[in-house]
């Protein structure tokens, strides 16, 4: 007998609960709604990014009819590289975010050819039980939608990231005659973004970003330098609108903008007047008041553009001069705020003048504040609601707002990342937890899970460095044959190391010996080597290393 439930599973990564990937499944029929990936935590050393574990999915590919991607930004479609090498399916998506999808496969080395599909901002599929119809929404990269999912038991609203804007500098307003129209036909379950519930109010418009930018060129003496999320268009075409009025050049610096630019001019959602922007190579000899640089760098991230002129590398194309005005049109991920105000600080010692929101308007978020929210949910008016796209407080956050337009507590769900949630008419319950087994870590060209003791393992080595120690035996008499090498990185200042190396040395020498023989077998000689030297290097220093002992018997 088919089931007449309606399953729901998120799939996320580092708390982030439904922000990456959602499941719904209905009889035979699984739609997937986004594929995203998170940046590691500061605990991730070593760790590029994260994705989900699509276990779940992968017991389950011959029912799964599709992808819907909501957008173009990485948390939304990074993790489609990875899961269409494993589960190839056909991808659904508008114009720009397909774009956006087809540079990352490629981009990636996905050899496969993948389906992917073009759907209008305002076009509808169908994919087994579930009929689905796009709706714009305003956010910070063109081409965004909601969904309106109709499924044997009631309508479906996914909002995708959205905010509430009435003057966007491109793209489409949220359209809310469309939700209001839904709303009053009967909406069983919403779907909505929980990333800015803890802001009171309103969110503010771009115009106002807009205005601040003008001044800070109008104002400006010598270069100025602006960074922000390569993926947010609408700030690139403020700029090379400024850049017009005050008849500067604007040159971009780092690759993913670079491309991004490409595309977006390709499909037509950024305009970009004749001879304003140009290579750095053809714009750096022009004076410094005709020029505006666009750079990566944002967050703070080690290879960036931006990081590279804060730190003087001198792979840079670009250094700090007087007269440079550096604007951080952005706010930093919650986690970076270390890097980027390291970066910050860098760039005021060079001698700029640092602009970031503290101190002016220069970034807007591209997500509902508190009233935002609210009034999608009396305008949807769902049954059920399940708060998506943030960490559990921001969920908590938001159940609260639907309880206080008048949703009952018992029809709201704040689901953790693998529940399985089984919706009817009247009533919905967890029944169970798919089998997701961690977050999966993605390491350069190595993807898979990362058990904690290798984390813990790289979290020693950043913190008290690295021992190795190579020990001889005799394999006849079971001595040593000479004192152990010990060779130490990372642990203490090098001028000091030398003579802790020798002490270490002797320590390791007569404990070894003392025991009146060396163990035959090379684990628990191993054993033995990082036990005394762990024990040694706590005393002396305080410090836990890694130690990595080299056996030979000769």
């Amino acid at each position: 007998m088919k089931m007449n439930k309606l399953r729901i599973v998120p799939l996320g990564g580092l708390g982030e609960i439904g922000k990456n990937m959602m499941i719904l499944e209905y009889g035979d029929d699984i739609v997937v709604i986004d594929a995203g990936l998170m940046f590691p935590n500061e605990e991730m050393l070593g760790v590029d990014f994260v994705i989900p574990d699509i276990s779940y999915l992968l017991q389950k590919q011959q029912k799964i009819r599709g992808i819907i991607v909501t957008h173009g930004h990485e948390d939304h479609i990074g993790a489609l590289p990875y899961v269409l090498s494993l589960l190839p399916v056909p991808v659904y998506a508008t114009l720009f975010t397909r774009d956006l999808i087809a540079l990352k496969l490629k981009n990636r080395g996905v050899k496969a050819e993948p389906e992917l599909h073009v759907i209008p901002s305002d076009g509808k599929i169908t994919l087994g039980n579930f009929v689905i119809r796009f709706f714009s929404v305003c956010h910070s990269i063109p081409d965004a939608v909601g969904l309106v999912i109709e499924t044997p038991l009631g309508v479906i609203v996914h909002s995708g990231d959205f905010k509430i804007d009435h003057t966007p500098v491109m793209g489409e307003v949220t359209d809310v005659g469309r939700l209001a129209s839904v709303g009053n036909k009967g909406v069983l379950l919403l779907f909505s973004d929980s990333t800015y519930a803890e802001l009171p109010g309103h969110g503010v418009s771009e115009v106002v970003v807009g205005e601040t930018l003008d001044n800070i060129v109008a104002g400006a003496s010598g270069r100025v330098i602006i960074t922000t999320f390569a993926s947010l268009v609408s700030r690139i075409q403020q700029v090379i609108d400024v850049a017009a009025k005050h008849e500067r050049r604007v040159a971009i610096i780092g690759r993913s903008m670079k491309e991004l630019v490409k595309a977006a001019m390709a499909t037509g959602y950024l305009h970009v007047p004749p001879d304003v922007m140009g290579r750095f190579e053809d714009i750096k000899g022009l004076p410094h008041n005709r020029v505006i640089l666009l750079t990566t760098g944002s967050q703070g991230e080690p290879t960036s553009a931006l990081v590279r002129i804060a730190n003087r590398d001198r792979r840079s194309q670009v250094h700090i001069v007087p007269g440079d005005t550096v604007v951080v049109s952005a706010t930093p991920i919650p986690g970076n705020e270390m890097l980027v105000n390291r970066t910050i600080d860098a760039l005021f010692r060079q001698g700029a003048r640092v602009i970031y929101n503290k101190l002016a308007q220069v970034h807007v978020h591209g997500h509902g504040s508190q009233e935002d929210l609210k009034l999608l949910l009396r305008l949807v008016k769902p049954k059920f609601f399940i708060p998506v796209h943030g960490e559990y407080r921001h969920l908590s956050l938001h159940a609260m707002l639907a309880q206080s337009v008048g949703i009952p507590r018992e029809n709201i769900f704040v689901l953790e990342d693998g529940d399985i949630l089984e919706l009817q008419r009247e009533a919905g319950k967890v029944e169970g937890k798919a089998p997701v087994g961690g977050d999966i870590y993605v390491n350069g060209s190595v993807t898979g899970k990362m058990d904690a003791v290798a984390l813990q393992e790289r979290k020693l080595l950043s913190q008290d460095g690295v021992v190795m120690v190579s020990v001889v035996v005799d394999s006849k008499s079971g001595r040593l044959q000479g004192k152990p090498c010990v060779k130490m990185k990372g642990l203490i200042a090098s001028r000091e190391s030398q003579a802790l190396i020798e002490r270490s040395q002797e320590v390791l020498f007569s404990a070894l010996n003392d025991k009146g023989g060396i163990s035959p077998e090379a684990d628990l000689l191993e054993a033995q080597v990082k036990e005394v030297l762990s024990r040694f290097f706590y005393q002396e220093v305080h410090r836990h290393p890694v130690i990595v002992p080299i056996v030979a018997r000769v």
